[in-house]
Formats: structure tokens, C-alpha cells, sequence
């Protein structure tokens, strides 16, 4: 039986990965600080015998005993509210986190996946964004802590498989959606979910005009695990080439949710917000066989149905 390392388990992604691994068979052992993840999205996972759960915060050593096959690196701050009130953390698990688990990665002889992300693109003057695009990043603004550590994780990976030899694997991930993302994530998704069932304003900021690229959870995670069992070692894109305009998304939530006393309000644009944001997924099709399956429509259906739970219980704790 294969084992692997998943960190940021507790995370949206990471806890969809455990139970994509556990279902394939793997024995798998979860990582995560606690920092941004929930118990919640694993505890279905703790009566498993093939799923054990630390609690560690992968910038400091990590140490797993005995054999591991595959390594998936998922921990760090991935809202844009996380990553300014955490801006120090979300540099450490990028660099020293990643350093740590490449570490790892070449001490046990395991493949190892990190999650990279179109942020890597920045404000993109490239349309769509291929793997080959460098990027226009401002490297001091407020998202280049985050923009910055994932391009820096990149970096040492490719000088970890170049210099040492470790089998690396990088993807590049674009806007995911789906349950379990945080109701107070911040990010578009959630804000709009979270604000339209409580009938409240909708924020959308500047005139909503900028696009971006939703994907459903289950269609990344299944492009994430195509790519861990590929032989392919430089970046991929995964994520949904279907664009839309942030206004436009805002209303089919709007619409979805049917409540009468939601709105849509207008805010200020926050300083380096990409104008655009669309993969080009042409490498995926033709290494991976991939692409995504679930409409957007669907799978906005699906994430009603848990965001309508999931801040019924919000309110219940506030």
C-alpha cells in the first residue's frame, strides 16, 4: 500500500485530496497547523485505519517515520484576507515550508506535488495564461507575499529536482470553489454565498467588471491527482477555462439563492487585483487527458447546498 503526506489536510483543497487518496487506496497521513483548517473537513476521515492526523506546522522540521511514497504540499494561507493579516506565515510555509518538505521528498525517495497557483501570473498581460507566461507580479505589493512565496516554491522545487535529482511534480491552480471553503474565506465564492443567505449586500468591487475562472472542487482535485501519477515535472495549469466577469457571477449567486433582500453593492478595487484570470489548460488536455466536467451551474448548486448549512451553523456560534 502506497503512503502519503498530505499538508494543509484540514484546508479545502488538502481534505478534498485525503479522501481522493483515501479512496484510491493510499494510506494517507494529514498535516496542518490548524492556522486556516478545520478538524471538521477530516474528522469523517479518524475512524480510518489508512488516515492519521498531525497537528504541525510544516516551517519548522518535519519528521515522518518510515516509508513514504508521495508527498502532497497544500499548507499555506490561500485567501487574500489570510495572507495580509498572516503575511510573515504565508512567506515560511512557502520557502521554509516547502525547503522542509523537499527535504523530506529526497531523505525518503517520495514524488512530491506542490501547490502552486495563477497568482504565480499576477495581473496577467498575457490572455489566457499559459505555463510558459513569467508573469507580472509586484513583488512588494499587498498579494506579493503570497504571489512571491509561491513563486519562490517553484524555484526550489525545480532546483531540488535539477540539482538532486527529487521527483517533483508542480501544479498551478486557478480559482477552486466547492464545500468546505470557510464561510469567512474572504474570497469571492464564499463572500457572495455567505452575504446573499444572510440578506445582506453582495460586495463586489470596482464595477465588477474583472474575470476570472471557477472551478469545481472535485474537477481540480481529479486534474491534481492525473498530474501526482504523471511523469511530467514542470508547471500545469488546472483549472476552468470558462471566464466570467465577477458581476456576472454575483448575480447567478444572487439569482441562485433567491433571497429578496440580497443585493449587489460596489466597493473600491483593492490595490494589484488581476483584471483577468483564465488557464490555458492546452497541456492538461494533452498530458493528463483532462479537463473539467462540472458546469458552472452545478457546481454552484452543490456549494448552495453546503453554505446553507455550513452559516446556519456560522450564526448559531457567533
Amino acid at each position: 500500500m502506497k503512503t502519503a503526506l498530505i499538508t494543509g489536510a484540514a484546508g479545502f483543497l488538502g481534505s478534498h485530496l485525503c479522501d481522493r487518496l483515501i479512496a484510491e487506496g493510499f494510506r494517507v497521513i494529514g498535516m496542518d497547523n490548524l492556522l486556516t483548517g478545520s478538524l471538521k473537513n477530516i474528522e469523517h476521515l479518524f475512524p480510518l485505519e489508512r488516515f492519521s492526523f498531525h497537528h504541525h506546522d510544516v516551517s519548522t522540521f518535519v519528521h515522518v517515520p518510515g516509508e513514504l511514497d508521495y508527498i502532497l504540499h497544500f499548507a499555506s494561507p490561500a485567501s487574500p484576507i489570510d495572507y495580509l493579516e498572516m503575511p510573515i506565515q504565508t512567506l515560511k510555509v512557502g520557502a521554509l515550508g516547502t525547503h522542509n518538505l523537499l527535504g523530506l521528498a529526497k531523505a525518503k525517495n517520495a514524488r512530491i506535488l506542490v501547490a502552486s497557483t495563477s497568482e504565480v501570473y499576477g495581473d496577467p498581460l498575457v490572455h489566457p495564461q499559459r505555463e510558459d507566461y513569467w508573469g507580472n507580479v509586484n513583488p512588494i505589493g499587498p498579494r506579493g507575499v503570497y504571489d512571491e512565496a509561491k513563486r519562490f516554491m517553484e524555484a526550489i522545487t525545480m532546483a531540488y529536482h535539477n540539482y538532486h535529482g527529487v521527483d517533483t511534480r508542480i501544479v498551478r491552480i486557478f480559482n477552486t470553489y466547492g464545500p468546505r471553503m470557510r464561510v469567512n474565506d474572504g474570497r469571492a465564492l464564499p463572500a457572495f454565498f455567505s452575504q446573499a443567505l444572510r440578506g445582506e449586500g453582495i460586495t463586489v468591487f470596482g464595477d465588477g467588471s474583472q474575470t476570472r475562472s471557477f472551478c469545481y472542487v472535485d474537477d481540480e482535485v481529479d486534474g491534481i491527482f492525473r498530474l501526482l501519477m504523471s511523469d511530467y515535472h514542470l508547471p500545469v495549469n488546472i483549472g476552468n477555462p470558462a471566464e466570467v466577469t465577477i458581476r456576472e457571477i454575483a448575480e447567478e449567486v444572487l439569482q441562485l439563492v433567491g433571497n429578496p433582500n440580497a443585493y449587489i453593492t460596489y466597493k473600491p478595487l483593492p490595490e494589484d487585483d488581476p483584471k483577468v484570470r483564465q488557464p490555458d489548460i492546452s497541456l492538461a488536455r494533452k498530458l493528463l487527458g483532462w479537463e473539467p466536467k462540472v458546469s458552472r451551474n452545478e457546481g454552484l448548486k452543490y456549494t448552495l447546498e453546503y453554505f446553507r448549512k455550513a452559516v446556519r451553523v456560522d450564526e448559531m456560534t457567533d
